[in-house]
């Protein structure tokens, strides 16, 4: 099967910002020498709504999938990661929509089919005509070999100085910011389309997008965009807000050209190599490598979850099974730079992203897919949403939620959260080690314990389904501010997977979020005797 995401060193190669509009007043504040303005070179003006891109996605579906028709194919193979990377937007060239300011990517190896670009004003759009004036690029460059037949790859807003980006639309149906500390981490998606299983996973894409300044002063940019692909046409708004973090108000219209299997809504991708809870599974430096943590939940009757993310042997789909889901996303908990140790890629920085349904999107389940790897290159992480009824062939759905980027889940919670998990040998120290026990060690803090003692009262609640559970007690972490459950979990080491649910109580009540992790027996057992080997 293929992976959920494009390696994440392509991923780097996105951005974008806010404004600055005269290209001579750039070339003046960047010290260059006064020159005359870059010109873009604009298209016929078309009407333009919602309505109007809604109209086109519906009568697209009704007509056979044509994917695009690849020109220069050996020249694009020619335009790896390395000559990409050389392929330089001009900062003169910069679009302007009202105060946004627009830099596009080239197409290359891993991004072969063009997009076209518009901006819209007074309801009118003009298409951004491609031209190889907007790039600079190496003399030997294999770019220049295609430039009657090359077409921008994507497009990225800037910030005002025009050095970073803050939001790209890069590959597929990818997009991403940089979140709150402005470092680009997970990646969302348009939508997802038979992710995770044995066969290959689509990919729609889109294939054109429409940017209009907001008169709105509490939204920065709205981006509209045409969705295509074999099963499903689709029109999505995107209304975004860049401050600390950013939040995306988002509507779309799918139209099914013909029934799918697993069909992914908001989807989320991320990079999850090791973390405390698996670092024996590593061979790295640093101490834990990852873009998220964990997935965190808020069902529809409230109950808050967290799952730790995990590297399974084998690729693994979970399904939390739910109805009118308050809220769920990606987030990576840790923020401490000790925790990583990676001054180049600073994973403590990582956006967390969550996802909040708005209206009723009833009974469906929001499934997680973990794909076994052995580097950080590639996301291997996917979360979305899945309703129960799945589309057929002419069918029509609509889905609106809020994306917030920013450090962690935006809702408040009296409930104490999962800071960290560990997994370790089973038993006792100083005794034979049994081979059939794995010890689990889960820290929370948060408010509903604060101040608690172990003459309070504080209880476990555990169910760990084939396992025994042995010994299990829970203490205040000493000179910390959080608490430590610890126990031992007994079962057959040849078990494929075991799923286990914990959380702290007192007089019957939750104190904690539920934590629901999954282990692999097998996959520890195995790693433990290699340790162990000589």
């Amino acid at each position: 099967m293929t992976a959920p995401a494009i390696p994440t060193w392509q991923n780097r190669l996105s951005g974008l910002v806010r404004p600055i509009i005269a290209a001579a007043a750039i070339a003046w504040a960047s010290g260059a020498a006064a020159q005359a303005p870059f010109m873009p070179d604009y298209g016929p003006s078309e009407p333009f709504s919602f309505d109007i891109l809604k109209k086109k996605a519906e009568e697209l579906s009704q007509q056979p999938f044509v994917p695009y028709e690849e020109k220069n194919p050996e020249l694009l193979d020619k335009i790896d990661y390395d000559a990409h990377w050389k392929i330089r937007f001009r900062k003169e060239a910069t679009v302007t929509v009202g105060d946004v300011p627009l830099q596009f990517f080239h197409m290359g190896l891993y991004f072969r089919a063009p997009v076209k670009m518009s901006v819209i004003e007074d309801g009118q759009s003009r298409e951004i005509r491609y031209s190889a004036d907007y790039f600079d690029m190496p003399e030997d460059s294999p770019a220049r070999a295609i430039e009657a037949d090359a077409g921008f790859a994507g497009f990225r807003i800037m910030r005002p100085d025009l050095e970073t980006d803050w939001i790209s639309f890069l590959g597929a149906a990818y997009f991403r910011t940089d979140g709150a500390e402005r470092q680009y981490g997970l990646s969302a998606r348009g939508l997802a389309i038979d992710t995770g299983l044995s066969k290959p996973e689509e990919f729609p894409r889109f294939s054109e997008f429409y940017i209009e300044d907001s008169a709105d002063p509490e939204i920065d940019v709205i981006i509209y965009a045409l969705l295509e692909g074999p099963s499903v046409t689709g029109a999505y708004r995107i209304a975004i807000a860049n401050d600390d973090g950013q939040i995306m108000d988002v509507q779309n219209e799918l139209y099914f050209r013909k029934s799918v299997e697993r069909l992914g809504i908001a989807p989320l991708t991320s990079m999850f190599w090791y973390s405390e809870m698996n670092r024996v599974q590593a061979f790295s430096w640093r101490p834990e490598v990852h873009d998220s943590d964990g997935l965190s939940m808020v069902t529809g009757t409230g109950e808050q979850i967290w799952r730790p993310l995990g590297n399974p042997p084998r690729t693994v789909t979970s399904s939390f099974t739910d109805e009118n889901p308050k809220g769920f996303g990606l987030i990576q908990r840790d923020r401490e730079f000790y925790n990583y140790e990676d001054d180049g890629v600073f994973y403590n920085r990582r956006p967390s992203v969550w996802i909040e349904p708005v209206g009723d999107w009833g009974k469906g389940s929001v499934q997680l897919v973990e794909i076994p790897t052995d580097d950080e290159i590639y996301d291997n992480i996917a979360a979305y949403w899945m309703p129960a009824e799945l589309p057929e062939a002419g069918d029509a759905r609509a889905f609106e939620y809020r994306i917030y980027w920013g450090l962690r889940e935006p809702h408040a919670s009296e409930l104490a959260r999962t800071q960290a998990t560990r997994l370790g040998a089973g038993g006792v120290p100083g005794q034979p080690r049994p081979a059939d026990q794995i010890k689990v060690v889960i820290d929370f803090e948060g408010p509903s314990l604060d101040g608690l003692t172990v003459e309070d009262g504080v209880e476990p609640v555990i169910s760990a389904g084939q396992a025994e559970v042995i010994n299990p007690y829970v203490l205040p972490i000493a000179g910390e501010t959080g608490w430590r459950m610890t126990f031992d979990l007994k079962s057959p080491t040849d078990l494929d997977t075991l799923d286990v649910r914990a959380y702290l109580a007192k007089d019957g009540t939750p104190l904690t979020e539920t934590w629901l992790g999954q282990l692999h027996p097998a996959q520890i057992a195995e790693i433990r005797g290699t340790r162990a080997a000589p």
